[in-house]
């Protein structure tokens, strides 16, 4: 497996703690119901949460985007701010977990009476679960770079299904991913309604042309917390961007590329559709350097 989300497997993980509803259980024991409205239709909201030197990244971030994408889909986490960020630091002692870690914090709109979409047929409280992981990705990534396939399957518009909501229903995502690795590459590169570049499957993308660094407008990518830090490394350091409508043809004539990620962080791209660019390029060196200043790496 190639990919930004591709890992460094470690044997750790056959024995961590998943927070499940306020309990700390063995993996192999984190288990819910197949009535829970996450598994019947996908109904809920996620982060995923980097732990790096005894801090969990961004975590106001990532907490204010948790709490808006669960009131934009009318679901009551029933935990505050405060609860949120103690069950995920419990997690990560409970784990031993320092650094080199991966969280991902789900809240679905917990059990119902009967399989449906309905979210009237809830008849208990949210379900919350937290799965810390021992997860960093391959090294080599940052040398190889990802090669994109541009998929035929397009972002929605925001009254179609806003991509910004960090929602559990990912199929489309999922299927332009297909798409793009029976293609032979790693990630899809996806336009928006309009034909313009929007986003990858699971990351954000950014081309750079003539030193100037090219990213969507924000209204048909994902709300990432990766993608706003690098927007505002740019602007801090004098580092020419643009957002808006760009093509594709844009993109086959760039300098360089990257995607930007929880996870991965700032991750070069090698290709898209078979055009290659310098891994990294001279303004991806710089952006992934200021990044890793920025959250401690560096």
């Amino acid at each position: 497996m190639a990919g930004s989300q591709d890992i460094v497997e470690d044997p750790r993980n056959a024995t961590v703690k998943v927070w499940v509803n306020g309990r700390l259980v063995p993996r192999d024991q984190a288990v819910v119901s197949v009535f829970d409205g996450g598994f019947i239709a996908g109904d809920g909201v996620w982060e995923g949460l980097r732990l790096v030197n005894g801090t969990l990244l961004f975590l106001d971030a990532h907490l204010d985007r948790l709490f808006a994408g669960a009131r934009a889909i009318d679901l009551e986490i029933g935990m505050t701010r405060a609860a949120v960020a103690a069950a995920l630091r419990e997690t990560c002692a409970a784990n031993g977990m320092h650094d080199g870690a991966h969280l991902r914090l789900m809240v679905t709109r917990g059990l119902k009476r009967t399989p449906s979409q309905d979210p009237r047929q809830a008849v208990g409280p949210a379900t919350v679960v937290i799965v810390a992981e021992h997860k960093v990705p391959p090294p080599a990534l940052a040398r190889t770079g990802l090669t994109l396939f541009t998929s035929t399957i397009r972002c929605t518009r925001p009254d179609q299904f806003d991509m910004r909501l960090n929602s559990h229903s990912r199929l489309n995502l999922i299927l332009a991913l297909i798409q793009a690795y029976k293609a032979g590459a790693d990630e899809a590169l996806m336009l928006d309604d309009s034909g313009f570049v929007a986003s990858c499957n699971a990351t954000n993308f950014f081309c750079v042309r003539g030193g100037v660094v090219l990213t969507s407008d924000g209204h048909g990518c994902f709300n990432g917390i990766t993608r706003a830090q690098v927007i505002g490394l740019c602007e801090r350091e004098g580092i020419a961007l643009r957002q808006g409508a760009f093509t594709l043809s844009e993109v086959y004539g760039a300098d360089e590329a990257f995607v930007t990620g929880t996870f991965g962080g700032v991750t070069p791209v090698r290709a898209v559709d078979g055009r290659v660019f310098p891994v990294p390029g001279p303004v991806t060196g710089r952006i992934r350097a200021l990044y890793a200043v920025l959250t401690g790496q560096g």
